[in-house]
């Protein structure tokens, strides 16, 4: 792990670890990608909770091994999926595990494939997806998800930001995501 980011972002990168640091250096791009990632993960769905979408995130960053991302969107799901942490780390370490329903199983599937390029998702996994029942939209925002937080891992990692060594740290800010979203 760095301790350092690979550019000088002009702050204390312990206080401002992870994207957090990468937005407060950039301001243009923060508006842009916090209203994505609002859409993406706190915007009202018909049928998946935030906490289901943020568990989309944390796993589609661990797969990536994101540090920073897994961390932090492994507590916004936490706070607010009903399975809390065990839950989170058990669909990370084992998405396809007898306590991940068929149908999130199917989407993490897709995220996966996503994850290792667009291609990757087949017929077969869409297919196996509806069969559980994924709804179109639920697969289409899967993909989304996965895609945009492929990038965010590249964007966080590929300027060797830093992550918190205590996950805890991640619990105000999870509750704060829970109530008002990513504003």
């Amino acid at each position: 792990m760095n301790t350092m980011a690979h550019i000088d972002l002009h702050l204390d990168e312990n206080r401002y670890p992870g994207i957090t640091g990468l937005m407060r250096y950039r301001p243009q791009v923060a508006g842009p990608l916090n209203d994505l990632v609002n859409t993406l993960l706190h915007a009202p769905h018909p049928t998946l909770s935030p906490g289901e979408r943020e568990l989309v995130a944390a796993y589609v960053s661990h797969r990536n091994d994101c540090r920073f991302c897994s961390t932090s969107h492994a507590a916004f799901a936490a706070e607010q999926l009903d399975g809390g942490m065990p839950l989170v780390r058990e669909v990370c370490d084992e998405p396809e595990g007898p306590a991940v329903p068929p149908k999130l199983r199917a989407l993490l599937a897709i995220a996966d494939a996503t994850r290792r390029g667009g291609r990757e998702v087949t017929a077969g996994l869409v297919a196996a997806a509806r069969d559980a029942g994924a709804t179109d939209l639920e697969i289409h925002d899967v993909v989304l998800i996965a895609a945009a937080f492929s990038m965010f891992n590249r964007y966080v990692d590929g300027l060797g930001t830093t992550s918190p060594a205590d996950p805890s740290v991640f619990q105000p800010r999870a509750r704060e995501i829970a109530q008002h979203g990513y504003r």
